[in-house]
């Protein structure tokens, strides 16, 4: 097994939902329901929370303490950098990629992509650089060798400010693999993140359905039980998801 550890990047600054990490779902905050969740996939060693220096995030670092739950503080900008020096500082040799507007991981989607990574010799997996699968399912995986070495060649801020700009838009330095979703789990417009209150309260509706395995039930559980309760869907329909500032192709 290879060493690999789950950096989650997670800030109290959001512009749209200030505090969403720690908003709840169950009595419970959605970043330790997040926690919670990847931690069924049983090939991940190490789960560390990156968040900043800002006294803002000085609520969720004591939640996580509470919890007994890894983090390291960096910039907030330079989110690049945040993730390198938290990687550096835990000694991970490999590193799971996922933000805190996804919740609802699927811990079975989680695995498949850390087994690609496992049994190829790609330097990037990922599951959302052509996306697929629901908004929120996204993780990325590449070795703590490559990401240093994005932290020293990318320069530009939008760069700084996306852990995986550099690796997606550089496919000449890097080998790429992404995972496409099979049809039952092909709903690529489907928001399942949370960026605006809208998508919490879907999140908190999906949370409360399935209380009894709130670490395990899966996307498509989640896929089924909306398709039964359309008027769910419209909730967070009309939610405007940010572009990336570049194109990748």
């Amino acid at each position: 097994m290879i060493n690999l550890g789950a950096i989650i990047e997670a800030r109290m600054g959001s512009s749209r939902l200030p505090g969403k990490v720690i908003l709840e779902a169950n009595n419970k905050p959605l970043i330790i329901h997040l926690i919670n969740r990847l931690k069924q996939s049983k090939l991940l060693k190490t789960i560390i929370v990156a968040t900043t220096k800002n006294k803002k995030d000085d609520i969720l670092c004591k939640i996580l303490k509470k919890n007994n739950i890894l983090f390291f503080r960096g910039s907030e900008k330079d989110v690049l950098g945040r993730i390198y020096l938290a990687a550096k500082k835990f000694k991970l040799k490999n590193i799971l990629q996922v933000t805190g507007d996804c919740p609802l991981v699927d811990p079975f989607i989680v695995s498949q992509v850390i087994k690609t990574y496992q049994n190829n010799n790609f330097d990037f997996v990922s599951n959302a650089n052509l996306r697929s699968y629901p908004i929120g399912m996204d993780v990325s995986i590449f070795s703590f060798k490559d990401l240093e070495k994005c932290y020293h060649l990318a320069k530009q801020k939008y760069y700084r400010e996306h852990t995986t700009l550099f690796f997606r838009k550089k496919k000449n330095l890097f080998s790429h693999c992404n995972l496409m979703a099979p049809s039952n789990l092909n709903y690529p417009n489907l928001g399942l993140t949370l960026d605006e209150n809208r998508d919490y309260l879907l999140i908190k509706k999906i949370f409360k359905k399935f209380k009894n395995k709130e670490n395990s039930f899966s996307c498509l559980e989640i896929i089924d039980y909306l398709k039964r309760k359309k008027k769910l869907i419209n909730i967070n329909k009309k939610v405007k998801r940010k572009k990336l500032p570049i194109k990748i192709k």
